[in-house]
C-alpha cells in the first residue's frame, strides 16, 4: 500500500473508534500516532518537532493550572450563584447568558482559555438547580468557536491568515467578520431558547432557596482570590497585547501559571496542583496532531485544497463558496490549523494568477471565506476544535461525559446553519456587485 493509503486508513480506523467510543479516545489517538510512526509514514523527529502543536499543548497546561488554583478560592461558585440569581433561576436564561458571555470572551481570549473559565461556573449552577449540564457544556463549546471567529486573535486560523496577509489588520477582521458572527450567535441563541424553553424545568421551591443564597459566602480564601485575579488579569492582558509585545500565548499562560504557583502554593502542594491538568485531553491532542500530520505529510490535505481551487475555473465567486463549505466540513473532522496553513499559499497563487482580473474586495472575500469555514466548521464534531475536546475532558472528569453523537446532534446542525448564513453574507457583501 502507498503511504497515503496507509495514513488515511489509520486515520479512519482511529476515527471509527473515537465515534463508537469502544476505547478511551486518548489511548486510541496515541495508538494511531504510534502506528503512523512505526509504519514509516512519519519519523519521530518530524512528528515531535513539526506536527505536534506544542504551543497549544503548553497553553492548555498553563491555563488548566491557573483555573485549578483559582477554583480553590470559591470564585466560580460565587459567579454561579450570582448568575443564577440574575436570571431568576431560569435554566434556559442561564444557558443563554453563559453562551453569550462565552462568545464575547472568545473574541478576545483563546477559546480554550474561555471554556476553562466558564465551565466550572456551569457545573456549580447546574448542581444547584439539578438540571442536565450536558446541553450547557455543548452550547458553551459551540459559542466559543462562533465568538472566536470575530477577531484576529480569537481563533488560531485567523491568526495564521492574518500573519500571511499583513494588509489585514485587527480592525479588518473585526469589521468584516464580527457582523456575521453577531447574526449567527443571535440566531443560535434564539434556537436554543425555542428548543429548551419547555424542556428545562426546575422545582420552584429550589429556585426560592437559590434566591436566598448569599454568593459572598462562597468565597473561601480572599487572599488567594486577590492574588489569583491579579495574575489572571495580567495573563489576559498578555493575550490581548500579543501583537504588541510579541510573546506567544502559550508563554503568557505558562508564565501566569508559574507565577501563581510561586506566590500561592506551598512546595509540598505543588504535585497536587498538577492533578488539575486534564492529562487524557493533553495526550489526545498530541496523538491527534501526529495523525493529522501524517495526512499532511503524504499530501492528502494539499491534494484536497488543490482540487478545491482547480474546480473553480478561476471564478472567484465559486471559489469563495467552495472554500467556505469545504473548509467548514473538513474542519469538523481534521484539525483546521494544518488545513488553513495548506490553503493559504494556494489562495495566494490563485490571486496572483488572476492579477488585474480580481478586485481587492473579491480577493479579501476568499480570506473571509476561509476564516469563516475553518473556525465555524469546528462545531461539527467533538474533535473539530480544541475547545470541544477540552469541554468533553472536563465533563468526563466530573462524571458528566457526553458522546461523539451527543455533541454532533447539537453541533452539526448549528455548524451547517452557521455556514449557510456565512454563505449568504459573503455573497451579499462581497460578490453580488461582481456578478
Amino acid at each position: 500500500m502507498s503511504p497515503a493509503v496507509i495514513a488515511v486508513t489509520v486515520f479512519l480506523i482511529v476515527y471509527a473508534f473515537i465515534i463508537t467510543e469502544k476505547l478511551n479516545r486518548a489511548v486510541v489517538a496515541l495508538l494511531g500516532a504510534s502506528a503512523v510512526i512505526v509504519l514509516g509514514i512519519l519519523d519521530t523527529e518530524k512528528a515531535f518537532h513539526e506536527y505536534i502543536d506544542w504551543e497549544t499543548i503548553i497553553l492548555l497546561i498553563g491555563m488548566m493550572i491557573l483555573v485549578g488554583i483559582i477554583n480553590k478560592t470559591g470564585i466560580f461558585q460565587y459567579l454561579a450563584v450570582k448568575t443564577a440569581k440574575l436570571s431568576g433561576g431560569n435554566p434556559v436564561r442561564i444557558m443563554i447568558m453563559l453562551s453569550a458571555l462565552t462568545a464575547l470572551l472568545s473574541a478576545f481570549l483563546d477559546n480554550v482559555t474561555t471554556v476553562l473559565l466558564i465551565v466550572p461556573v456551569t457545573f456549580s449552577i447546574t448542581r444547584m438547580l439539578k438540571v442536565d449540564v450536558i446541553p450547557f457544556l455543548i452550547m458553551e463549546a459551540v459559542a466559543s468557536n462562533i465568538g472566536g471567529t470575530a477577531t484576529l486573535i480569537g481563533d488560531p486560523p485567523n491568526i495564521i491568515i492574518g500573519s500571511a496577509n499583513k494588509h489585514l489588520t485587527f480592525n479588518d477582521f473585526l469589521l468584516n467578520l464580527a457582523p456575521v458572527v453577531i447574526v449567527i450567535m443571535a440566531v443560535v441563541l434564539l434556537l436554543v431558547y425555542l428548543i429548551y424553553r419547555r424542556r428545562m424545568k426546575v422545582d420552584q421551591a429550589m429556585v426560592t432557596e437559590l434566591m436566598k443564597l448569599d454568593e459572598k459566602a462562597y468565597i473561601t480564601d480572599q487572599k488567594l482570590l486577590i492574588k489569583s485575579l491579579i495574575v489572571l488579569g495580567l495573563t489576559i492582558l498578555g493575550f490581548v497585547l500579543h501583537s504588541v509585545i510579541h510573546i506567544e500565548a502559550a508563554v503568557v499562560a505558562m508564565t501566569g501559571a508559574t507565577l501563581l504557583l510561586l506566590i500561592s502554593v506551598k512546595d509540598e502542594d505543588v504535585e497536587k496542583v498538577f492533578e488539575y491538568v486534564e492529562w487524557p485531553t493533553i495526550f489526545f491532542f498530541a496523538g491527534l496532531f501526529v495523525l493529522v500530520g501524517s495526512l499532511q505529510e503524504v499530501g492528502v490535505i494539499k491534494l484536497l485544497a488543490t482540487e478545491l481551487l482547480r474546480v473553480t475555473g478561476g471564478d472567484v465567486s465559486v471559489a469563495s463558496v467552495l472554500i467556505l463549505w469545504v473548509s467548514g466540513i473538513a474542519s469538523a473532522f481534521v484539525d483546521n490549523i494544518p488545513f488553513v496553513a495548506t490553503m493559504i499559499p494556494l489562495i495566494q497563487d490563485m490571486i496572483a494568477g488572476l492579477g488585474f482580473a480580481i478586485d481587492g474586495r473579491q480577493a479579501d472575500a476568499l480570506w473571509w471565506s476561509l476564516s469563516l469555514g475553518a473556525c465555524l466548521g469546528g462545531n461539527g464534531t467533538i474533535i473539530g476544535a480544541s475547545a470541544n475536546v477540552v469541554v468533553a475532558g472536563l465533563a468526563a472528569r466530573e462524571k458528566h461525559g457526553f458522546s461523539f453523537w451527543q455533541f454532533m446532534k447539537m453541533g452539526m446542525p448549528i455548524m451547517l446553519l452557521s455556514l449557510a448564513i456565512s454563505h449568504l453574507y459573503i455573497y451579499l457583501r462581497y460578490l453580488i456587485h461582481f456578478q
